[in-house]
């Protein structure tokens, strides 16, 4: 039995996603954050040495971060679906995405979460946050928020000329740009075809049951 270590509203929902629309029996072990820190709590190195989510273990394998554990189940347990044929321009793109997902999309997103926090630190003394303020405000107009208008029209650029990341059909690609594409929605970023896009994926089946099994998910965007 495949058991999904589950943080609240973190990444490891696009597992859960993909456990349904694969229809693989799993477990849900759920762990919650900090409410002060928004952290994962201790018990998650128990499991895996940096005590993050997604991670998944499967008899005697413990398998971590996500595009890992997406590429992992839908190679054995997949049949086939869900991944383009090899060799073929739509694998290519598969390929991309996946790996650019993680690798390039959610930096900028994930900085400008913190450089956002910083200001409002209770840790910061009063008379340091105007400063705190001016220089992450300045960060963001200069370079985060551009770097994330960029990826963002990469994106829709992608959409504009195939229904799913990867084609014309939901692969993997799709359950690992979800994650960035609602986190940019959170933040209201999207395009309007994005913002369909959105719409589609979240009406699928699958991604209601796994929302059911998961629970509050704070990401779904607009």
């Amino acid at each position: 039995m495949i058991i999904v270590h589950h943080l609240n509203n973190s990444r490891s929902q696009r597992v859960l996603w993909l456990l349904e629309e694969l229809q693989i029996p799993y477990e849900v072990k759920r762990y919650e954050r900090d409410a002060k820190t928004m952290l994962a709590p201790p018990e998650l190195k128990a499991v895996h040495p940096l005590g993050k989510s997604p991670v998944i273990t499967d008899g005697d394998k413990t398998i971590a971060e996500t595009g890992t554990i997406v590429e992992y189940l839908i190679e054995t347990y997949g049949g086939g679906k869900l991944i383009p044929a090899a060799g073929t321009d739509e694998k290519l793109l598969y390929n991309y995405w996946v790996h650019y997902a993680e690798g390039s999309a959610m930096p900028p997103l994930v900085m400008k979460l913190i450089f956002g926090s910083i200001p409002k630190s209770p840790q910061l003394p009063f008379f340091i946050k105007p400063v705190a303020k001016m220089i992450t405000t300045g960060v963001q107009k200069s370079y985060l928020d551009p770097q994330i208008r960029a990826h963002v029209a990469l994106w829709d650029g992608q959409l504009q000329k195939t229904a799913f990341f990867a084609g014309s059909e939901l692969t993997g690609a799709d359950i690992m740009m979800s994650f960035p594409v609602e986190a940019a929605s959170s933040r209201g970023t999207l395009t309007p075809k994005l913002t369909s896009y959105l719409a589609t994926i979240h009406a699928r089946p699958a991604y209601q049951a796994a929302l059911k099994a998961g629970g509050p998910y704070e990401l779904l965007g607009a």
